[in-house]
């Protein structure tokens, strides 16, 4: 899922290849009508069974697929980097094509690297080969045309044109809005690794029959992966890194819980309900007490079918909303408790008019994990000449404001600046036995190299009217 986007969401930088000329026949229909075609018929049919989708793999849905790869990325267990694969990419792609229209082309296990978290666990990524990825690419481009109809608005995770932002943003016009009293704060244990794959094939079928594109599919999931040069079997789960593993999680999560919760949850609750999900991560507004404790209590019930479960430990039910500092005095519960979502704690605050307003702020836990991770990169930086490091600092800096620079979080952002320059001092001051750098050697230094500010918070408030104003 992974919140580093904002806005519209992260731009996919283009290879050399952008600039080339489409492998469209002149006066032919394009894939990319085609893929129009299955689009409008999705909308028009909801019910439909696509039964015809692996005849769009052709070489030219492989070629605008390959334009959307990354570059410069560590390569898969073959050693081949998309540069490699590009310098005969019309011969490459051929080849491919061939294969997997005999029904040859078998993907190759993924790389299993471990990601540490910040918190002293870690997170399986798997790193595909550079035709797995155009491959998983390429059936992205078909399958999304059928979900991107069938999603709820509600759901926000790794969707084109949607980003943290918007699903914060939503959140935050729910509670502000809405008869909102209640949170329900639920957590997924292990979703990614614990995804069923028979459960999902089976999800798949309720829009998809074509056989060839559900045996790729389940080549993808049974591909295995790579750990420290042996492999194992992958009988469950979905692989973190993939470009096919967010859509199917999405499908999976969609029948799971969306489709469930709005179709049978909130017909048979008293009160108002919404339900808001970035990728695993969702969180349940409730107008009464009564409906969020029955939803907690059926939730487990209902994830248990589909081999999920829900972390105890990190699901909780709170009263929160505008009323939530009067009714807590009424009752003697004390301030009203706060919940994390998509990397910010979220609390119940006042305006400058005295009136409610939902607040937001970096996550400690979120926090502590960013200042593990710029102390980690520090450490890796001794050799590295101080102009080149400084310019990457202030990217990482740029990056840390662009996501977490939102209304009334500037203080948290000021916190993590000063940490930055904290670390600068310690860091500068251990390349070498004499090169102690004091603070006034450093306030000069950053005359000369300033370290990047905050420019412009991100205002979610004016977000949400923006949507509800368009919509």
């Amino acid at each position: 899922m992974k919140p580093g986007n904002a806005g519209e969401g992260k731009a996919v930088r283009p290879t050399r290849v952008q600039d080339a000329e489409s492998p469209t026949l002149r006066g032919g229909s394009t894939v990319l009508d085609r893929l129009e075609r299955i689009t409008e018929r999705a909308k028009t049919h909801p019910e439909e069974v696509f039964n015809n989708l692996f005849s769009l793999l052709n070489y030219e849905l492989l070629w605008y697929a390959f334009r959307r790869l990354k570059r410069g990325k560590v390569p898969g267990v073959d050693g081949v980097a998309v540069e490699d694969y590009e310098e005969d990419l019309e011969g490459n792609l051929r080849g491919l094509l061939d294969r997997l229209h005999r029904g040859s082309y078998r993907p190759n296990p993924s790389l299993r690297k471990n990601i540490p978290k910040g918190n002293g666990k870690t997170r399986p990524l798997g790193i595909a080969c550079v035709e797995d990825k155009l491959v998983q690419r390429a059936m992205v481009m078909v399958l999304e045309r059928i979900y991107e109809v069938d999603f709820y608005d509600f759901s926000y995770g790794f969707r084109p044109q949607r980003s943290c932002h918007q699903a914060l943003s939503a959140l935050g016009q729910s509670i502000a809005t809405e008869k909102v009293n209640w949170i329900s704060d639920a957590d997924i244990e292990g979703f990614f690794d614990n995804v069923c794959h028979e459960s999902l094939l089976e999800l798949l079928q309720v829009r998809i029959s074509d056989p060839k594109l559900l045996a790729l599919i389940k080549r993808f999931l049974k591909a295995g992966v790579m750990i420290e040069g042996k492999l194992e079997a992958t009988d469950e789960g979905v692989p973190q890194g993939s470009s096919l593993s967010p859509l199917l999680a999405n499908v999976y999560l969609h029948h799971v819980l969306d489709v469930w919760f709005e179709r049978e949850m909130k017909p048979r609750l008293q009160g108002q309900a919404t339900l808001i999900r970035y990728a695993d991560d969702f969180i349940c507004c409730f107008e009464l007490e009564s409906d969020a404790r029955r939803y907690q209590a059926v939730l487990p019930k209902r994830l248990a079918r589909y081999s999920l479960s829900v972390a105890q430990e990190k699901t909780k039910l709170l009263r929160f909303g505008r009323f939530a500092q009067r009714d807590s005095k009424r009752w003697g519960e004390g301030p009203p408790g706060t919940f994390d979502f998509l990397g910010f704690t979220h609390y119940c605050g006042r305006s400058r008019a005295g009136k409610f307003k939902l607040k937001r702020k970096t996550s400690g836990k979120k926090y502590r994990q960013k200042v593990v991770e710029l102390r980690r990169w520090f450490k890796s930086q001794l050799d590295v000449p101080i102009g080149e490091m400084w310019q990457t600092l202030n990217a990482k800096l740029r990056g840390h404001y662009q996501y977490y620079g939102i209304n009334d979080n500037w203080p948290m952002l000021m916190a993590y600046r000063n940490k930055a320059r904290v670390l600068v001092k310690r860091h500068l001051s251990r390349r070498s036995q004499s090169s102690y750098v004091n603070w006034t050697h450093l306030a000069r230094l950053c005359e000369r190299h300033p370290l990047s500010n905050p420019r412009q918070l991100t205002d979610l408030i004016a977000m949400s009217r923006a949507s509800v104003s368009a919509v």
